[in-house]
């Protein structure tokens, strides 16, 4: 079978600190393997093949419903830290079918607005929202992968990668710990492009030591990131930095919060995306029967939560239209 030819490949290639697709602490609910695919192949195909994957071209990832077409969104995002995440997992020989599936699904859970809607929901709701749980609540819960199970049935590892690639605890597999900080390196950098592109800040704003550490250009400092997390990790049981880079990035990231994140041009419609989000929620929370079927459970607040988590920004935005804004009658 090609599913042996390629696990026996794992056994013979990848670094003794691989997660090997036989070697899966396997799915929640046992299904026959494929014979062609290895687990970590499957995972990674129902993903992209999944609703909440694609609603993730339309939702924000720092500029809300940008009207450029070359501002990043999460699903642009979720590529660029797939690529990331697999070039560090080929220059360590990990497992780069694991790492791309977790990659792939770790912002599945995003709210509309980016982490406004985030922060919403944690205001109106009495849950403790955070995007990384909700992502692991769709695949196993909100998506079918047939029409008699709820849920992707994912494996273990790339559950926990998913979980696991925000928050305080870390990853169990070295490929998960390599999306975590590919995430940051994806979105720190392609972060200050778009808010150059916007205007929000000049090239000569952009702090000097970081760059003489990093690079001046975006493909230089990704360059030099992905470079340092494969130098830094190469024979160890974890995936680490050295302090110089780490330290570089983090001030790179303390530039972005100061002067992009919090109180600058993008985001100037965010107030306006949490008023909507706010309304949305309560109207749904005293209308459950208006929200599709598909997200039922035994929950009222849950089923809210779910379905305005899964809505893109430009969905949101019609729905409020729909509900709030009169049609003129002529």
């Amino acid at each position: 079978m090609l599913r042996d030819r390629t696990e026996n490949w794992e056994e013979d290639y990848l670094s003794r600190f691989a997660t090997l697709s036989r070697d899966s602490k396997g799915r929640k609910y046992r299904e026959t393997p494929c014979d062609i695919r290895t687990i970590f192949q499957r995972d990674r195909d129902r993903i992209i093949h999944s609703k909440a994957f694609r609603r993730l071209k339309h939702k924000t990832q720092v500029f809300i419903s940008p009207e450029g077409d070359h501002y990043r969104t999460r699903l642009t995002h979720t590529l660029e830290v797939a690529q990331i995440a697999r070039t560090a997992a080929r220059g360590l020989k990990l497992n780069e079918d694991l790492t791309e599936a977790i990659a792939l699904g770790h912002d599945l859970g995003h709210t509309p607005f980016g982490h406004a809607g985030e922060q919403v929901l944690n205001e109106v709701s009495s849950r403790n929202f955070s995007h990384n749980i909700q992502s692991l609540r769709v695949v196993d819960h909100l998506e079918k992968k047939d029409k008699n199970k709820w849920g992707l049935n994912l494996s273990q590892e790339v559950r926990d990668g998913i979980r696991n690639h925000t928050g305080d605890d870390i990853p169990k597999t070295m490929e998960g710990q390599i999306v975590r900080i590919a995430d940051r390196i994806a979105y720190i950098n392609h972060d200050i492009d778009d808010a150059l592109r916007a205007n929000i800040i000049r090239k000569d704003d952009l702090p000097e030591e970081p760059l003489k550490t990093l690079g001046k250009t975006h493909s230089q400092r990704i360059d030099t990131m992905v470079r340092d997390l494969i130098n830094t990790s190469m024979n160890k049981q974890q995936i680490c930095r050295s302090s110089k880079i780490k330290k570089a990035t983090g001030n790179l990231r303390n530039f972005l919060f100061a002067k992009v994140y919090i109180g600058s041009g993008a985001k100037t419609e965010e107030q306006k995306a949490k008023r909507l989000l706010k309304i949305l929620f309560n109207y749904y929370l005293n209308n459950i029967e208006k929200i599709p079927r598909e997200y039922s459970c035994f929950d009222s607040e849950q089923i809210v939560i779910d379905y305005i988590a899964g809505m893109t920004d430009r969905y949101a935005i019609r729905k409020g239209r729909e509900l709030f804004i009169p049609t003129p009658g002529y």
